[in-house]
């Protein structure tokens, strides 16, 4: 499964990208589990955010939701985490 993350906005407006492959991870079915509860909870368009907050674009294997700070949900906060930091 590939995810990607897009996160914008912010004080200083930096986008950054980055993405996973998690095929072959041995830890596989729990980033299925994470990225399923973020896609059901995920918007088709960009939500309203607060200025200074954070917008994201997560696709998880070509499908895309998007979520914005402070409304994020725990698997949409993990799952963001995670990625941007594990990613390249």
């Amino acid at each position: 499964m590939r995810i990607q993350v897009r996160r914008t906005g912010g004080f200083a407006g930096i986008e950054r990208c980055s993405e996973l492959d998690t095929s072959g991870l041995p830890d596989a079915d729990e980033w299925r589990a994470l990225a399923d509860a973020v896609l059901a909870d995920g918007r088709d368009a960009p939500p309203i955010g607060v200025p200074d907050g954070f917008q994201y674009r997560i696709t998880v294997d070509g499908r895309t939701v998007h979520c914005a700070d402070p409304r994020l949900t725990d698997a949409q906060r993990k799952l963001i985490t995670r990625v941007l930091k594990e990613g390249s």
